[in-house]
Protein backbone atom coordinates (compact mmCIF):
# COMPACT_ATOMS: atom_id res chain seq x y z
CA UNK A 1 0.00 0.00 0.00
CA UNK A 2 1.44 3.38 -0.97
CA UNK A 3 2.26 5.97 1.65
CA UNK A 4 -0.23 8.32 -0.02
CA UNK A 5 -3.09 5.85 0.43
CA UNK A 6 -2.02 5.24 4.02
CA UNK A 7 -2.04 8.98 4.75
CA UNK A 8 -5.48 9.37 3.16
CA UNK A 9 -6.90 6.59 5.28
CA UNK A 10 -5.33 7.97 8.45
CA UNK A 11 -6.67 11.44 7.62
CA UNK A 12 -10.14 10.01 7.24
CA UNK A 13 -9.70 8.19 10.52
CA UNK A 14 -8.73 11.38 12.27
CA UNK A 15 -11.83 13.13 10.96
CA UNK A 16 -14.41 10.37 11.28
CA UNK A 17 -13.08 7.83 13.72
CA UNK A 18 -13.89 9.59 16.95
CA UNK A 19 -15.56 6.98 19.12
CA UNK A 20 -18.67 8.13 20.89
CA UNK A 21 -20.10 6.43 23.95
CA UNK A 22 -22.75 3.95 22.78
CA UNK A 23 -26.17 4.03 24.37
CA UNK A 24 -26.48 1.68 27.36
CA UNK A 25 -28.06 -1.75 27.02
CA UNK A 26 -31.30 -0.63 28.64
CA UNK A 27 -31.90 1.88 25.82
CA UNK A 28 -31.21 -0.46 22.93
CA UNK A 29 -34.13 -1.47 20.73
CA UNK A 30 -36.62 -3.01 21.48
CA UNK A 31 -36.53 -1.10 24.78
CA UNK A 32 -39.71 0.93 25.16
CA UNK A 33 -41.77 -1.43 22.97
CA UNK A 34 -43.89 -4.50 23.77
CA UNK A 35 -41.17 -6.67 22.22
CA UNK A 36 -38.87 -8.65 24.52
CA UNK A 37 -35.37 -9.63 23.31
CA UNK A 38 -34.38 -13.27 23.78
CA UNK A 39 -31.39 -15.37 22.78
CA UNK A 40 -31.00 -18.83 21.32
CA UNK A 41 -27.86 -20.82 20.48
CA UNK A 42 -27.69 -21.73 16.77
CA UNK A 43 -24.67 -23.64 15.47
CA UNK A 44 -22.45 -22.34 18.23
CA UNK A 45 -23.62 -18.74 17.72
CA UNK A 46 -25.80 -16.94 20.24
CA UNK A 47 -28.55 -15.21 18.28
CA UNK A 48 -30.62 -12.35 19.65
CA UNK A 49 -34.22 -12.31 18.46
CA UNK A 50 -37.75 -11.08 19.14
CA UNK A 51 -41.03 -12.90 18.56
CA UNK A 52 -44.57 -11.63 18.98
CA UNK A 53 -48.11 -12.41 17.87
CA UNK A 54 -49.79 -15.56 16.65
CA UNK A 55 -50.72 -16.98 13.29
CA UNK A 56 -48.68 -17.49 10.16
CA UNK A 57 -45.02 -16.77 10.88
CA UNK A 58 -43.40 -13.80 9.13
CA UNK A 59 -39.62 -13.81 9.61
CA UNK A 60 -37.61 -10.64 9.01
CA UNK A 61 -33.95 -10.68 7.84
CA UNK A 62 -32.05 -7.39 8.04
CA UNK A 63 -29.25 -6.20 5.78
CA UNK A 64 -25.50 -5.76 6.14
CA UNK A 65 -24.42 -4.11 9.41
CA UNK A 66 -28.03 -3.64 10.51
CA UNK A 67 -30.08 -5.29 13.27
CA UNK A 68 -33.62 -5.88 14.52
CA UNK A 69 -33.89 -2.09 14.74
CA UNK A 70 -34.28 -1.89 10.95
CA UNK A 71 -37.78 -3.39 11.36
CA UNK A 72 -38.91 -1.03 14.13
CA UNK A 73 -41.81 0.39 12.09
CA UNK A 74 -43.02 -2.94 10.74
CA UNK A 75 -42.99 -5.63 13.42
CA UNK A 76 -45.89 -4.49 15.59
CA UNK A 77 -48.24 -3.52 12.70
CA UNK A 78 -47.76 -6.98 11.16
CA UNK A 79 -48.27 -8.69 14.52
CA UNK A 80 -51.41 -6.61 15.10
CA UNK A 81 -52.74 -7.75 11.73
CA UNK A 82 -52.80 -11.36 12.94
CA UNK A 83 -49.34 -12.77 12.24
CA UNK A 84 -46.47 -14.10 14.31
CA UNK A 85 -43.46 -11.88 13.68
CA UNK A 86 -39.89 -13.03 14.23
CA UNK A 87 -36.84 -10.80 13.74
CA UNK A 88 -33.26 -11.49 14.72
CA UNK A 89 -29.78 -10.02 14.72
CA UNK A 90 -27.99 -12.21 12.21
CA UNK A 91 -24.59 -13.74 12.92
CA UNK A 92 -21.97 -11.01 13.05
CA UNK A 93 -24.40 -8.12 13.52
CA UNK A 94 -26.51 -6.37 16.11
CA UNK A 95 -26.01 -7.98 19.48
CA UNK A 96 -25.65 -11.55 18.27
CA UNK A 97 -22.26 -13.28 18.43
CA UNK A 98 -19.54 -12.13 16.05
CA UNK A 99 -17.20 -15.06 15.30
CA UNK A 100 -14.33 -14.76 12.83
CA UNK A 101 -15.93 -17.14 10.30
CA UNK A 102 -19.33 -18.57 9.40
CA UNK A 103 -20.52 -15.95 6.91
CA UNK A 104 -20.94 -17.87 3.66
CA UNK A 105 -24.29 -18.01 1.87
CA UNK A 106 -24.71 -21.66 2.82
CA UNK A 107 -23.91 -21.00 6.49
CA UNK A 108 -26.42 -18.17 6.73
CA UNK A 109 -29.01 -20.37 5.02
CA UNK A 110 -28.43 -23.13 7.58
CA UNK A 111 -28.70 -20.62 10.42
CA UNK A 112 -32.14 -19.40 9.27
CA UNK A 113 -33.49 -22.94 8.94
CA UNK A 114 -32.09 -23.90 12.36
CA UNK A 115 -33.69 -20.78 13.87
CA UNK A 116 -37.07 -21.77 12.41
CA UNK A 117 -36.64 -25.24 13.89
CA UNK A 118 -35.67 -23.90 17.30
CA UNK A 119 -38.75 -21.66 17.40
CA UNK A 120 -41.10 -24.41 16.24
CA UNK A 121 -41.85 -22.69 12.93
CA UNK A 122 -42.69 -25.30 10.28
CA UNK A 123 -43.13 -22.77 7.47
CA UNK A 124 -42.99 -19.01 7.12
CA UNK A 125 -43.06 -15.98 4.91
CA UNK A 126 -39.54 -14.51 4.72
CA UNK A 127 -39.09 -10.75 4.47
CA UNK A 128 -35.51 -9.81 3.63
CA UNK A 129 -33.82 -6.45 3.10
CA UNK A 130 -30.60 -6.06 1.10
CA UNK A 131 -28.22 -8.85 2.20
CA UNK A 132 -31.15 -10.33 4.13
CA UNK A 133 -33.07 -10.54 0.85
CA UNK A 134 -30.26 -12.56 -0.71
CA UNK A 135 -30.27 -14.91 2.29
CA UNK A 136 -34.06 -15.26 2.09
CA UNK A 137 -33.78 -16.35 -1.54
CA UNK A 138 -31.06 -18.86 -0.68
CA UNK A 139 -33.33 -20.37 1.99
CA UNK A 140 -36.27 -20.57 -0.41
CA UNK A 141 -34.13 -22.23 -3.09
CA UNK A 142 -32.80 -24.84 -0.69
CA UNK A 143 -35.96 -25.40 1.37
CA UNK A 144 -38.95 -24.29 -0.71
CA UNK A 145 -41.27 -26.53 1.30
CA UNK A 146 -40.63 -24.35 4.37
CA UNK A 147 -41.35 -21.01 2.68
CA UNK A 148 -44.90 -19.75 2.03
CA UNK A 149 -43.78 -16.58 0.31
CA UNK A 150 -40.96 -14.08 -0.10
CA UNK A 151 -40.88 -10.32 0.25
CA UNK A 152 -37.58 -8.91 -0.99
CA UNK A 153 -36.85 -5.26 -0.23
CA UNK A 154 -33.95 -3.81 -2.26
CA UNK A 155 -32.31 -7.26 -2.15
CA UNK A 156 -28.67 -7.97 -2.86
CA UNK A 157 -27.81 -10.96 -5.03
CA UNK A 158 -26.94 -9.49 -8.40
CA UNK A 159 -24.13 -7.28 -7.16
CA UNK A 160 -23.88 -4.15 -5.00
CA UNK A 161 -22.29 -0.72 -5.53
CA UNK A 162 -20.65 -0.62 -2.13
CA UNK A 163 -19.56 2.77 -0.77
CA UNK A 164 -15.78 3.08 -0.69
CA UNK A 165 -15.55 2.59 3.08
CA UNK A 166 -17.32 -0.76 2.91
CA UNK A 167 -15.29 -1.93 -0.09
CA UNK A 168 -12.07 -0.98 1.67
CA UNK A 169 -13.14 -2.75 4.86
CA UNK A 170 -12.67 -6.06 3.06
CA UNK A 171 -9.09 -5.32 2.02
CA UNK A 172 -6.58 -7.12 4.29
CA UNK A 173 -4.43 -4.13 5.30
CA UNK A 174 -6.74 -1.16 4.82
CA UNK A 175 -9.54 -3.09 6.50
CA UNK A 176 -7.61 -3.09 9.76
CA UNK A 177 -6.79 0.60 9.45
CA UNK A 178 -10.47 1.31 8.92
CA UNK A 179 -11.17 0.01 12.42
CA UNK A 180 -10.40 3.65 13.28
CA UNK A 181 -13.48 4.63 11.29
CA UNK A 182 -15.77 2.63 13.55
CA UNK A 183 -17.06 5.84 15.08
CA UNK A 184 -20.43 7.43 15.53
CA UNK A 185 -19.84 10.05 12.82
CA UNK A 186 -18.89 7.50 10.15
CA UNK A 187 -21.91 5.40 11.15
CA UNK A 188 -24.10 8.46 10.65
CA UNK A 189 -22.63 9.23 7.22
CA UNK A 190 -23.09 5.67 5.95
CA UNK A 191 -26.65 5.52 7.30
CA UNK A 192 -27.59 8.80 5.64
CA UNK A 193 -26.16 7.56 2.34
CA UNK A 194 -28.78 4.78 2.41
CA UNK A 195 -31.68 7.28 2.46
CA UNK A 196 -33.13 9.27 -0.41
CA UNK A 197 -33.73 12.04 2.13
CA UNK A 198 -30.88 11.93 4.67
CA UNK A 199 -32.65 14.51 6.84
CA UNK A 200 -35.00 11.73 7.94
CA UNK A 201 -32.15 10.07 9.86
CA UNK A 202 -32.52 11.01 13.52
CA UNK A 203 -30.00 11.10 16.34
CA UNK A 204 -31.82 8.11 17.83
CA UNK A 205 -31.34 6.19 14.58
CA UNK A 206 -27.62 6.90 14.68
CA UNK A 207 -27.44 5.85 18.34
CA UNK A 208 -29.19 2.54 17.64
CA UNK A 209 -26.99 1.75 14.62
CA UNK A 210 -23.81 2.84 16.36
CA UNK A 211 -24.32 0.75 19.51
CA UNK A 212 -23.60 -2.64 17.84
CA UNK A 213 -20.89 -1.11 15.62
CA UNK A 214 -19.02 -0.18 18.81
CA UNK A 215 -19.09 -3.74 20.18
CA UNK A 216 -15.94 -5.91 20.20
CA UNK A 217 -15.72 -8.12 17.15
CA UNK A 218 -17.80 -5.96 14.81
CA UNK A 219 -14.92 -5.09 12.48
CA UNK A 220 -13.75 -8.71 12.42
CA UNK A 221 -17.27 -9.87 11.57
CA UNK A 222 -17.70 -7.25 8.85
CA UNK A 223 -14.43 -8.28 7.23
CA UNK A 224 -15.57 -11.91 7.45
CA UNK A 225 -18.84 -11.15 5.70
CA UNK A 226 -17.19 -9.13 2.93
CA UNK A 227 -14.66 -11.94 2.49
CA UNK A 228 -17.03 -14.94 2.58
CA UNK A 229 -20.51 -13.85 1.47
CA UNK A 230 -21.28 -13.72 -2.25
CA UNK A 231 -23.43 -10.70 -3.03
CA UNK A 232 -23.72 -11.74 -6.69
CA UNK A 233 -24.80 -15.36 -6.25
CA UNK A 234 -28.41 -15.16 -7.50
CA UNK A 235 -27.83 -14.50 -11.18
CA UNK A 236 -29.63 -17.10 -13.27
CA UNK A 237 -31.13 -18.80 -10.22
CA UNK A 238 -34.31 -16.81 -9.59
CA UNK A 239 -36.31 -18.85 -12.11
CA UNK A 240 -36.06 -21.82 -9.76
CA UNK A 241 -37.93 -20.04 -6.96
CA UNK A 242 -41.18 -21.79 -6.07
CA UNK A 243 -42.83 -19.40 -3.54
CA UNK A 244 -44.71 -16.29 -4.73
CA UNK A 245 -42.31 -13.37 -4.47
CA UNK A 246 -43.01 -9.69 -3.97
CA UNK A 247 -40.07 -7.40 -4.79
CA UNK A 248 -40.10 -3.88 -3.34
CA UNK A 249 -37.52 -1.33 -4.44
CA UNK A 250 -36.67 2.19 -3.36
CA UNK A 251 -37.12 4.35 -6.43
CA UNK A 252 -34.00 6.34 -5.49
CA UNK A 253 -31.81 3.46 -4.32
CA UNK A 254 -28.24 4.39 -5.25
CA UNK A 255 -26.63 1.32 -3.70
CA UNK A 256 -28.61 -1.23 -5.74
CA UNK A 257 -30.53 0.65 -8.46
CA UNK A 258 -34.11 -0.33 -9.42
CA UNK A 259 -32.87 -1.41 -12.86
CA UNK A 260 -31.19 -4.34 -11.13
CA UNK A 261 -34.52 -5.15 -9.49
CA UNK A 262 -36.22 -5.36 -12.87
CA UNK A 263 -33.55 -7.80 -14.08
CA UNK A 264 -34.05 -9.88 -10.95
CA UNK A 265 -37.85 -9.98 -11.07
CA UNK A 266 -37.90 -10.77 -14.79
CA UNK A 267 -36.61 -14.25 -13.92
CA UNK A 268 -39.32 -14.97 -11.35
CA UNK A 269 -42.01 -17.52 -12.23
CA UNK A 270 -44.42 -15.98 -9.67
CA UNK A 271 -43.42 -12.44 -8.84
CA UNK A 272 -44.34 -8.76 -8.81
CA UNK A 273 -42.23 -5.62 -8.66
CA UNK A 274 -43.22 -2.43 -6.84
CA UNK A 275 -41.22 0.78 -6.77
CA UNK A 276 -41.34 2.71 -3.49
CA UNK A 277 -41.49 6.45 -4.17
CA UNK A 278 -39.34 8.73 -2.08
CA UNK A 279 -37.12 5.93 -0.80
CA UNK A 280 -33.47 5.02 -1.13
CA UNK A 281 -31.87 1.74 -0.10
CA UNK A 282 -33.35 1.89 3.41
CA UNK A 283 -36.89 1.83 2.03
CA UNK A 284 -38.40 -0.06 4.96
CA UNK A 285 -37.19 2.67 7.31
CA UNK A 286 -37.74 5.66 5.05
CA UNK A 287 -41.24 4.84 3.78
CA UNK A 288 -42.60 2.40 6.38
CA UNK A 289 -46.30 3.12 5.78
CA UNK A 290 -46.00 2.30 2.08
CA UNK A 291 -43.98 -0.84 2.84
CA UNK A 292 -46.37 -2.02 5.57
CA UNK A 293 -49.46 -1.45 3.42
CA UNK A 294 -47.97 -3.35 0.50
CA UNK A 295 -46.59 -6.14 2.69
CA UNK A 296 -49.95 -6.70 4.41
CA UNK A 297 -51.76 -6.73 1.07
CA UNK A 298 -49.42 -9.49 -0.06
CA UNK A 299 -49.82 -11.46 3.18
CA UNK A 300 -53.62 -11.27 3.08
CA UNK A 301 -54.43 -11.39 -0.63
CA UNK A 302 -51.36 -12.58 -2.52
CA UNK A 303 -49.60 -11.18 -5.55
CA UNK A 304 -52.57 -10.25 -7.77
CA UNK A 305 -53.68 -7.54 -5.32
CA UNK A 306 -50.29 -5.94 -4.58
CA UNK A 307 -51.16 -3.16 -5.16
CA UNK A 308 -53.30 -2.46 -8.23
CA UNK A 309 -51.75 -0.10 -10.79
CA UNK A 310 -48.37 -0.21 -9.02
CA UNK A 311 -47.10 -3.74 -9.42
CA UNK A 312 -45.22 -4.97 -12.46
CA UNK A 313 -44.98 -8.71 -13.02
CA UNK A 314 -42.96 -10.75 -15.54
CA UNK A 315 -46.14 -12.06 -17.15
CA UNK A 316 -47.46 -8.54 -17.79
CA UNK A 317 -44.55 -7.84 -20.13
CA UNK A 318 -44.93 -10.96 -22.22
Amino acid sequence: MSSRVTLCVLALAAGLGCRGVPIPEGQRFPAGTPLVPRTVMIGGTQIRYVSAGTGTAVVFLHGLAASIYAWRYTLMPVAAAGYRVVAFDNRGFGFSDKPSTGYSNAEYTALVVALLDSLGVSDAVLVGHSMGGAIAVEVALAHHERIRGLVLIDPAGLGVRWPFLLRAAGWPVIGRLLDWLRGRRSTELILKAMYANPRLVTAQDVDQYYAPVATPGFSRALRGVLREFRFDALGGRMAALVPPTLVLWGAQDRLIPPTIGLVLVAELPHGAFVRIPGAGHAAVEEQPQFVNRTLLAFLKQGLPRVPENLAWSPSSSR
